[in-house]
């Protein structure tokens, strides 16, 4: 069985507008909501063998949190920065794991979300999490079908 979790980074802070776009950190409300969408995600049973995250700092760390709550590695890619759906596919793909959660940006988070979920999920906004379910246990072969099952979680 193939597992992907997308998780759209939490709320970051507008505070200082001279702070460059990848250095901005969470906000108050960002967190809050990490720790407790990644406690519902253990809750649920989800056990990635890692976190891709981008290495924007809002990103590292709302996936600092979900590694803390799931017991798992946090590996950054800095291609994650900004990718758009095929590339944040290809390096959940690439990693090998069968069970393999990412943590990037969107407008890619959102495109990829709603094309695996055909059309189900139309916006992840701020520290959703989608996860995805293949029957394969191929990347290659799963990603080549619509997966077997998906579900979605908001903070609201």
């Amino acid at each position: 069985m193939i597992e992907l979790a997308l998780v759209r980074h939490a709320k970051s802070d507008w505070g200082d507008p001279g702070l460059a776009d990848h250095d901005r950190p969470l906000n108050d409300r960002g967190m809050r909501d990490a720790p407790v969408m990644a406690e519902r995600l253990a809750a649920n049973g989800f056990r990635p063998e890692f976190i891709l995250t981008s290495t924007a700092l809002r990103a590292r760390t709302t996936a600092d949190a979900f590694a803390a709550a799931l017991r798992v590695a946090v590996s950054p890619d800095p291609e994650l920065y900004g990718a758009p759906a095929s590339a944040l596919l290809a390096a959940a793909a690439a990693s090998g794991a069968r069970s393999v959660a990412v943590v990037a940006h969107d407008p890619g988070m959102s495109v990829l979300a709603g094309r695996l979920s055909g059309g189900g999920i139309g916006h992840m906004p701020t520290c959703a999490v989608a996860t995805f379910r293949w029957s394969a246990d191929d990347w290659d072969v799963a990603t080549a079908l619509d997966p077997d099952d998906w579900t979605f979680d908001t903070p609201r």
